[in-house]
């Protein structure tokens, strides 16, 4: 197992004791930090008391459920999200990745699947540094990508992201022309062989239009059918 190369923490929210402890060993094995929480209220305390580099986040939970948290969390910040099942629901599934979550497994899982989701979302956010205006960043019509800052504006305007959406909206604006299928979304993102549905990148794809609509952007990604994707107009003249 590839451990992580600097200290990260990763808060647990989940009801269950087992699945909790057998988290814990799985990343504490990969050198990774965790703290817990039994229900909803409690992470919802932990991650503003600890700034937990990724929530893993069940969604049924009594008190407070998964998907009200995750609510909570996305109008707080953009904390990276997993999203634990034990029903493989389409509709909780499309649900919680428009909620804002980076990806969602499915229980009973293997600990392994869940460290390397975990390793994979922290990989794209590990060079992330804290926003800095040196011009560095990429520009398509009204867009821009400030690449240091991990920031996404419209018309100066700043759009809060996940890393997920952030990550997906970087590799259409990197190449604008290219038509990107979804295999090669989730290629680019978690590398070859990665298990995701085509119906996630859809999820991300729908939330990332939904939240430049608001600010008057109609045009942010295309879709080719039966191909894939790729970066539209936004806005440009």
């Amino acid at each position: 197992m590839i451990l992580c190369p600097m200290p990260r923490t990763v808060l647990i929210v989940d009801d269950d004791p087992h699945i909790r402890q057998l988290l814990v060993f799985a990343f504490q094995k990969a050198g990774l930090d965790t703290i817990e929480a039994a229900d909803g209220e409690a992470g919802l305390a932990l991650a503003g008391t600890h700034g937990p580099d990724l929530v893993v986040l069940d969604i049924n939970m009594p008190r407070m459920d998964g998907l009200e948290v995750c609510r909570r969390l996305r109008a707080d910040g953009d904390v990276p999200i997993l999203f634990l099942s034990s029903r493989d629901d389409e509709i909780d599934r499309v649900l919680g990745i428009e909620l804002g979550a980076d990806d969602y497994v499915v229980k009973p899982f293997s600990p392994r699947e869940v460290v390397a989701r975990v390793m994979a979302i922290l990989r794209r956010t590990a060079a992330r540094p804290p926003a800095v205006e040196d011009g560095r960043g990429l520009e398509h019509g009204r867009l821009r990508l400030d690449l240091d800052g991990w920031r996404a504006l419209w018309e100066g305007r700043e759009v809060t992201l996940t890393v997920t959406e952030f990550s997906i909206l970087r590799l259409l604006v990197s190449m604008p022309a290219k038509v990107f299928s979804r295999d090669a979304i989730i290629d680019r993102l978690h590398g070859p062989g990665f298990a995701i549905t085509d119906r996630t990148i859809d999820s991300h794809i729908r939330n990332l239009r939904h939240k430049f609509a608001r600010l008057g952007c109609a045009d942010l990604i295309e879709t080719r059918p039966g191909i894939g994707y790729r970066l539209g107009a936004c806005g440009a003249a």
